[in-house]
C-alpha cells in the first residue's frame, strides 16, 4: 500500500510575484497553468514546466511578513537538452550562470542561477 502517490506541487513564498512569474516565465521557459487568491489572501500562481506534471506554487502573502531567503537553504532542479544553449539564452537576457558548469561524478553537466528573492534554480544536461 502506498502512503502518498505522488508528489504534486512545492511551494515558494516571495516578496514579488510579478517579478518571479516572469523570471520563471521568461527565463526558465516555465508556463503559468492557474492563478488564484487564497481564502486568507495569499496570491498564488501555479506554473510548470513543458514535460512535468508537478506544479511550483509561487506565493505572495505580505501579512506574513517579509521572505527572507537564506543562503544554500533549498533549490528547484530542471534538465535542458544542452547546457552550453541555455547560457546562451542566459547571454540574450543579460543573465549568467551563478555557479558552474561543472561535471558531475555520474557525467551530468550542471549549472546554477538566482531566481528573484535568492532561490537557486540548478540547470541539469543530463547525459
Amino acid at each position: 500500500m502506498n502512503i502518498v502517490t505522488r508528489l504534486l506541487h512545492t511551494r515558494y513564498r516571495v516578496n514579488d510575484l510579478a517579478r518571479t512569474v516572469d523570471f520563471y516565465t521568461r527565463v526558465l521557459g516555465l508556463i503559468e497553468v492557474n492563478r488564484h487568491q487564497s481564502p486568507r489572501g495569499a496570491q498564488l500562481v501555479f506554473l510548470k514546466a513543458p514535460e512535468s506534471d508537478e506544479l511550483i506554487e509561487i506565493c505572495q502573502f505580505p501579512d506574513s511578513g517579509p521572505v527572507q531567503v537564506q543562503p544554500d537553504l533549498t533549490h528547484l532542479a530542471f534538465a535542458v537538452d544542452n547546457l552550453d544553449q541555455f547560457a546562451r539564452h542566459l547571454a540574450q537576457l543579460g543573465l549568467a550562470f551563478s555557479d558552474g558548469p561543472h561535471t558531475t561524478s555520474a557525467g551530468h553537466r550542471i549549472a546554477f542561477i538566482d531566481a528573484p528573492e535568492g532561490y537557486e534554480i540548478e540547470i541539469i544536461e543530463e547525459t
